[in-house]
């Protein structure tokens, strides 16, 4: 009797697994089996307060989380699914100010538009602003640490973007 229901459930575990044999990645994304290759355009930096390599960094960090985290391919031009857009929003601003009007934290925050456009399923499109901050210690100095806060939001900024294409969160 136990032998039987040992086999049963691996039967019913082996087919449950095929069933559900959609492309899946790691991340959790999952992918139509039509779509293969993905494209993103440059994104310009049109915010007020311009980073020098913010748009850069951005584009690629996008190109690097898709490829990263997923099996489409990178092709230039338009591919199937396609991301552009541009930063609209870069910004540093005081937060938390003390008793003798001195801001004891400084608030960095980036802003991204984007629209995602997929060519084999024109209904899934999308255009959605995306963004993230950090805060820091207003003692110190901007420059000194502006890489790696922006590092992080366009790591925290791509992981949503690729979790609302492909994640469907």
């Amino acid at each position: 009797m136990i032998k039987t229901i040992q086999i049963f459930v691996v039967a019913t575990l082996s087919l449950l697994v095929t069933a559900c044999s959609i492309n899946m990645t790691m991340s959790g994304a999952s992918i139509p089996e039509n779509l293969n290759t993905f494209s993103v355009q440059y994104f310009e930096n049109r915010a007020p307060l311009i980073n020098p390599v913010l748009s850069q960094n951005f584009t690629e960090g996008l190109k690097d989380r898709v490829s990263n985290e997923s099996r489409l391919s990178l092709v230039n031009g338009t591919g199937d699914v396609d991301f552009s857009g541009e930063i609209t929003g870069y910004s540093v601003r005081p937060m938390a100010i003390q008793a003798d009007a001195v801001s004891a934290e400084t608030r960095l925050t980036m802003t991204v538009k984007v629209r995602y456009k997929n060519y084999k399923d024109p209904k899934q499109n999308w255009e959605s602003t995306f963004s993230a901050f950090r805060d820091f210690d207003s003692s110190q100095n901007i420059n000194a640490i502006e890489n790696d806060l922006t590092a992080e939001m366009i790591e925290e900024i791509t992981e949503n973007i690729f979790n609302k294409s492909f994640a469907d969160w």
